[in-house]
């Protein structure tokens, strides 16, 4: 008797261990399938996560501001500075009171009608925009500062435009193979002095400066001549030659133009636009020395009945 409680006791210790054992690893079977599970659903997740990065690049920025483990972004200080604008460039430095009530003082009737109305500059910034094919602003503030310049050195604006035109088709950074540049293609080595107040000679392509260096020069060099004709042929380089081969017609044709455009007259503009002047190897001297090649355009006959007004 005692013998078959023994072996009923073990018989149910047994089916105790087993029912165990399996219990065991039925339940690690079942971890193992949800961990599976999820790695297959973190892994689709991803998968279409990524695909929605690829076709919408800004959903990258909002999933990088959302992490925790982000770090905010410090804006870096940009220590060069920016490049100037052209109205930057085209600023001119002020003037004290005693200097401007002086220039006011001298500023005579005929000084005013020769410098015209501001419907008469805008008149003729649209002529020359539309004859050289520059932007209307840009055109305006070079016209603006030939302007100021003339009313500065009493010279008449329309010439200086004149002359811009000729040299450089109002581009302000032309430059030749002799070293003439800018606006007026003035000899900055040549005229070094003259571009001192302004910043030295790297101003030369400066418009403002530029333009005030190559009045300056041009009406010296009218003066020293006598005429207008005479002082062309001196800015030009060819003092010291028979002619100027045609600069000095192609500059006063151009004035006329002008003239009549700011007289409120419909000028074409379709005409084909003058060459800039030929280059001298040595130019806006004052030694009057030149070594000048023959120009390419033909010489055209001026006019002895229209004159430029006194300068």
């Amino acid at each position: 008797m005692i013998q078959r409680l023994i072996a009923a006791r073990q018989t149910s210790g047994q089916t105790e261990a087993n029912a165990s054992g399996q219990g065991s690893v039925f339940s690690v079977s079942n971890l193992m399938m949800f961990a599976r599970n999820c790695v297959t659903v973190i892994g689709v997740f991803a998968l279409t996560t990524l695909a929605m990065m690829f076709f919408r690049p800004e959903l990258a920025d909002k999933f990088k501001t959302m992490s925790p483990f982000t770090e905010p972004e410090v804006a870096e200080v940009d220590d060069a500075p920016a490049p100037p604008s052209l109205a930057m460039l085209m600023a001119v430095p002020a003037k004290s009171g005693e200097e401007a009530h002086a220039q006011a003082a001298s500023f005579s009737e005929e000084d005013a009608k020769m410098l015209g109305s501001t419907k008469q500059q805008q008149w003729v910034t649209n002529w020359l925009a539309k004859r050289y094919r520059v932007a209307s602003d840009a055109t305006n503030m070079l016209v603006s500062a030939a302007y100021l310049t003339a009313k500065e050195i009493k010279i008449d604006p329309l010439l200086i435009l004149s002359v811009m035109a000729i040299e450089s088709g109002l581009n302000p950074f032309a430059e030749s193979p002799v070293g003439a540049q800018g606006l007026m293609q003035v000899m900055s080595k040549v005229h070094h002095a003259k571009f001192e107040e302004m910043g030295g000679v790297k101003a030369a392509l400066n418009p403002v400066a530029n333009i005030k260096v190559g009045a300056m020069i041009l009406k010296d060099y009218v003066t020293r001549a006598g005429s207008v004709e005479g002082g062309l042929k001196l800015y030009v380089g060819a003092g010291a030659a028979e002619t100027d081969s045609g600069y000095g017609s192609r500059v006063l044709t151009e004035y006329r133009k002008l003239k009549e455009v700011s007289s409120g007259k419909s000028v074409p503009t379709n005409f084909s636009a003058p060459a800039p002047a030929v280059v001298p190897v040595i130019r806006n001297t004052d030694s009057g020395t030149v070594n000048k090649p023959e120009a390419t355009e033909a010489k055209s006959k001026p006019d002895n009945k229209e004159q430029v007004a006194a300068l």
